[in-house]
């Protein structure tokens, strides 16, 4: 057994090496970024695929900066995301996304056109740049459709956005040069769906086809070895991911998931490891290290422990 025990006396440079002996979360962090090491370690020795699913605060958030590297290294093969992980990488290539304060009045907000998500605000005009700069290229998108040169899934729009955008700051751009499909499911639920909608009413037709993507997504994972899930967050981006891993029949070995969410609500968020087990999203072998705990706090820190030797 392992005797509790944190950092040295007078050596707060043996912090970091501490966590795992830490107890609490301290521990699941560093048993996370062990995790973290062998997934990239499996993704250069024998081909295994590395997913990133997240929620679409994180993409508002300064994690966005730490997932563009990721892509930019390639060090992550596939994405999984909501329709706010999406717009908010590209809206903040066309404005900036500002630090506010949780506890701002939101009607006074509204009032002077700022929005609120957490302590960061997004002011309206933001998303009126977006607005401008995607109406031609649905124009565009539903021409090339009518021509018979593609068939639109959300994840073939999401690759032309990246490459449309031409800014190697934006996550998506750098998923789209290196090759790593980006998939969201819900992608007109958001800002991107008003635009769809829009479209729609002005010039009726344009088709995204979500079962093709699940397609898409079944080829993206088959003949891998082996896949490894990093989630961060919950709800859609994790059933997802792990629904993926399930019906492409590829042994799933190792899911680390940092969430807030709580068992006892029966969200897709809060469920537990064994809930999971019990529902045939997790199989038998696979390693799970799951962390209560908030994901822009411990993210960059689970990292820098797993790539830090």
């Amino acid at each position: 057994m392992t005797a509790v025990m944190g950092a040295k006396q007078g050596d707060l440079s043996s912090i970091g090496s501490a966590f795992m002996t830490t107890g609490m979360q301290a521990t699941e962090l560093a048993r996370a970024g062990d995790q973290l090491r062998e997934m990239f370690a499996a993704q250069k020795s024998k081909g295994a695929k590395v997913v990133l699913s997240f929620t679409s605060n994180l993409i508002s958030s300064g994690l966005r900066e730490i997932f563009c590297e990721l892509a930019r290294s390639k060090m992550i093969d596939i994405v999984i995301t909501t329709a706010g992980g999406v717009e908010e990488d590209f809206i903040k290539c066309l404005g900036p996304t500002v630090l506010g304060d949780f506890a701002m009045d939101g009607a006074q907000l509204r009032s002077k056109g700022l929005n609120r998500i957490a302590n960061l605000l997004v002011p309206n005009n933001n998303y009126c740049h977006f607005e401008d700069w995607m109406k031609p290229i649905l124009d565009a998108m539903k021409k090339e459709q009518d021509a018979g040169t593609v068939q639109w899934t959300p994840s073939r729009m999401i690759e032309r956005l990246g490459k449309d955008i031409k800014d190697d700051t934006s996550f998506y751009n750098q998923c789209a040069v290196n090759g790593i499909p980006v998939f969201c499911p819900s992608l007109s639920d958001g800002s991107i769906g008003d635009m769809l909608f829009f479209n729609a009413v002005q010039h009726p037709g344009l088709i995204l086809d979500t079962a093709g993507d699940l397609h898409l997504l079944n080829s993206a994972l088959k003949g891998c070895p082996e896949v490894n899930v990093l989630c961060l967050g919950g709800g859609l981006p994790k059933y997802h991911s792990l629904q993926a891993c399930k019906l492409s029949k590829v042994p799933l070995a190792r899911f680390v998931l940092v969430n807030t969410g709580q068992h006892f609500d029966g969200s897709e968020t809060g469920m537990s490891e064994e809930d999971d087990r019990a529902a045939g999203k997790i199989p038998a072998g696979c390693t799970v290290t799951r962390m209560h705990s908030e994901a822009t706090i411990v993210f960059p820190i689970m990292l820098h422990l797993a790539v830090k030797d």
